[in-house]
């Protein structure tokens, strides 16, 4: 057939390619990650030790190689780059010669800001770090409105994939304690959808220095195991490697009470902007899961009213119930 008709091509043009690692399951070149945890948990501490020994071209916590040093773009809007920044990447082994930033002389950085791919072009930088992604929304941004947050993503995904540079955003999580992980983080539910692989991080309840990084998502290789490091004032930073634990004690999961915690959440943030058709919402829920009999339990709770627009039924909640 011919591969000439006006806007559409066939996958036998396609040339297939394999997915490059910055670190194999976990962090893949030409995608957006996401690392997720509560505050304090060491999700920035993380990132760092995995930024230094990329531009050192160490081992991995995991004995994975890296190939050669590379060069890595840390964005962090928490912390003063002289004081703060600097001082935990040198703590961390890092080559500040090989880790830059953007200048924001110009106007805040955002999510959508040309100046991303223009950086990284210019620098050669193989992995970008925006910590936390709550900052770099823009003040005319939503985290809760799902079609604004797919449009940026989208964008950001693109920009990914044509500089093969892993992008990884650190983000902070909600307040429910039940629920698969990949729902908790703030913002709206299709962030988790949008990424290709989610990390999340969560301190042992008995020893709590210890932490573990193991993913909740991961669309382009098996799961890998959990990796933990240690967090210890006197101590400081020490990885302990691939763990053997049981993810689901760790986080003290209460499956009774899971799905319809989520499903609280999950209408609150599709509702916190604008009404939405019920139609609409039960097939969000059920691409993650979410039974209609939840999602109705769900509705009670979260005290959602609806009212008829036409012959569609449409969800609308108080802006002082949203989260």
């Amino acid at each position: 057939m011919e591969d000439t008709i006006t806007g559409v091509e066939f996958y036998s043009n396609v040339k297939t390619s394999e997915v490059e690692w910055i670190w194999y399951p976990y962090i893949p070149c030409g995608k957006i990650t996401m690392l997720q945890g509560d505050p304090g948990e060491g999700k920035s501490t993380l990132i760092i030790h995995i930024a230094a020994i990329l531009t050192k071209g160490g081992y991995l916590p995991d004995g994975q190689k890296i190939k050669k040093p590379e060069i890595v773009i840390y964005q962090c809007s928490e912390d003063g780059k002289g004081d703060t920044i600097k001082p935990r990447l040198e703590q961390a082994g890092a080559d500040c010669n090989r880790v830059a930033f953007i200048k924001d002389d110009n106007g805040e950085l955002t999510l959508e800001d040309e100046r991303i791919k223009t950086a990284i072009n210019q620098i050669g930088a193989k992995m970008v770090v925006l910590d936390p992604i709550q900052a770099f929304i823009g003040h005319n941004g939503n985290m809760t409105n799902a079609v604004k947050m797919r449009e940026t993503l989208s964008k950001l995904s693109k920009v990914a994939e044509e500089t093969n540079c892993a992008i990884v955003l650190v983000g902070h999580m909600t307040k429910s304690s039940g629920g698969k992980q990949i729902y908790r983080g703030l913002g709206s539910i299709d962030i988790a959808a949008t990424v290709r692989s989610i990390l999340m991080v969560s301190r042992d309840k008995e020893e709590p220095w210890k932490r573990y990084m193991f993913p909740v998502k991961s669309s382009l290789a098996p799961e890998g195991e959990p990796i933990g490091f240690e967090l210890d004032k006197e101590k400081g930073f020490h990885w302990m490697g691939k763990c053997q634990i049981n993810i689901e004690e760790l986080l003290a999961v209460e499956k009774s009470t899971a799905k319809k915690d989520v499903a609280v959440e999950y209408l609150q943030t599709l509702l916190a902007v604008e009404d939405l058709p019920s139609t609409y919402i039960y097939e969000k829920m059920k691409e993650y899961g979410i039974a209609k009999r939840t999602v109705q339990e769900a509705k009670k709770i979260a005290e959602i009213s609806a009212y008829k627009k036409g012959k569609t039924w449409y969800w609308h909640m108080e802006v002082g119930d949203s989260i």
